[in-house]
């Protein structure tokens, strides 16, 4: 087999280019980084600069509590207990969120 292992030394091999796009742009990036991105979705990042990205600040969600108020239609209760409707009624009272 003569020329096989000259061939094989001679052989080359492509590096592998890893990129992301956020908002339409192409960045090379490392093979961690583009884990990361994968895992989070390319959608959860924004531009930090011309050559770096980074995660979009998630937004804060804010507790909403039902409230029982006094309404034009809602219910009344057996024995004023609020877990226990009787029916519904003109003056009534009705489960709001804040």
């Amino acid at each position: 087999m003569p020329g096989f292992f000259e061939a094989l030394g001679n052989f080359n091999t492509k590096k592998k280019v890893h990129t992301v796009t956020i908002d339409g742009q192409s960045l090379v990036v490392t093979l961690e980084k583009k884990l990361e991105v994968m895992r989070n979705g390319e959608n959860a990042y924004m531009w930090k600069s011309p050559t770096e990205i980074a995660l979009k600040p998630q937004p804060k969600i804010l507790a909403q509590y039902k409230s029982l108020k006094k309404k034009d239609r809602g219910y009344s209760f057996y024995d004023n207990d609020p877990y226990y409707p009787k029916e519904i009624i003109d003056g009534g009272f009705s489960w709001d969120r804040e």
